[in-house]
């Protein structure tokens, strides 16, 4: 299989986990389960999704100087990912502590560290990985500095720039406008857009409002519904395959990774959103972020098995 490059710029944590029966009100202690320590953070774990997914990745992201950096650093080595622009900092690495309850919902918070020193010097300095990249992706987990960068320079070599905006903000129009791709969830689409996106309707009227201020392609993952695509005057909507979903971590991050390689290797966006949408029906059906990710051989096998239902 022709492997197509992609440069992924962004965050890389390590995340301890605590699976419980149900999550934790405000000021109250829930026992939990056992506990998980595995490689996540949204940089990484799209890294991860798409190399596993057939594509060849080059990572542009920054670590501590420290047992979970150096943890990170063999395990992506380890998924075949090219590190030369992973660069490392006394700052200690970034962690994300997450909640699970029994059906797969999750709380998350996360104490960023090193990604927030990641900056335009870093992602000019990743200038050899453009180079032959057929797509480049980031995320809200690092600097806007470094965002806008690789915005920049995707636009000046014609690559198609996708964002994940995550944790979302308020974007800027200079930056929406450069965005070939943008993938928020539901709840990123409200914060994004201010208006409420709680059902069909309302994810089609505000993903139409996003749209119009530059993005060319708006594709929001809904969970269980399935994933809104939005492009011009028209939309569509992909729905998810029927599974026992266990763990959500990382699944939107599934969606993006899988996803981007699709688009890297020509397929038509159609096809890319369905592989993309397949890849995420099978990470939730594990626990853990990057130990959910499936690979290409999964991912082919899933989907060949649903359309024969």
């Amino acid at each position: 299989m022709n492997k197509p490059d992609i440069v992924v710029i962004g965050s890389c944590n390590t995340d301890l986990t605590i699976r419980s029966d149900r999550l934790p009100a405000p000021g109250e202690t829930v026992l939990g389960g056992n506990f998980n320590q595995v490689p996540g953070g949204k940089g990484a774990n799209q890294a991860v999704a798409a190399a596993r997914a057939g594509a060849r990745v080059s990572l542009v992201a920054k670590i501590g100087r420290d047992v979970f950096g150096q943890t990170m650093l063999r395990r992506l080595r380890q998924e075949g990912i090219r590190v030369n622009h992973v660069s490392r900092t006394s700052t200690p690495s970034g962690v994300a502590l997450i909640l699970i309850d029994r059906i797969g919902e999750n709380l998350i918070s996360v104490a960023s560290g090193a990604n927030l020193e990641l900056n335009s010097a870093d992602v000019k300095a990743a200038e050899p990985a453009f180079k032959k990249s057929r797509c480049v992706l980031t995320q809200l987990e690092i600097p806007l500095e470094a965002v806008n960068q690789a915005a920049k320079m995707a636009v000046e070599r014609s690559i198609p720039f996708m964002l994940n905006p995550a944790p979302a903000t308020r974007l800027p129009r200079s930056l929406l406008c450069h965005i070939n791709y943008l993938t928020p969830n539901q709840m990123e689409l409200e914060i994004l857009t201010g208006v409420c996106a709680r059902d069909q309707s309302g994810v089609e009227n505000a993903a139409a409002r996003l749209q119009e201020r530059g993005p060319c392609h708006v594709l929001v993952t809904c969970g269980r519904r399935g994933v809104y695509w939005r492009h011009g005057s028209g939309g569509k909507w992909f729905r998810t395959p029927r599974v026992k979903a266990v763990d959500s971590v990382a699944a939107g991050d599934c969606f993006a990774g899988v996803f981007a390689m699709a688009i890297a290797r020509g397929e038509p966006l159609e096809v890319a959103v369905e592989f993309g949408v397949s890849a995420a029906a099978i990470s939730v059906t594990r626990p853990g972020a990057q130990p959910s990710l499936p690979t290409r051989a999964e991912i082919r096998k899933f989907r060949r098995q649903k359309l024969a239902i």
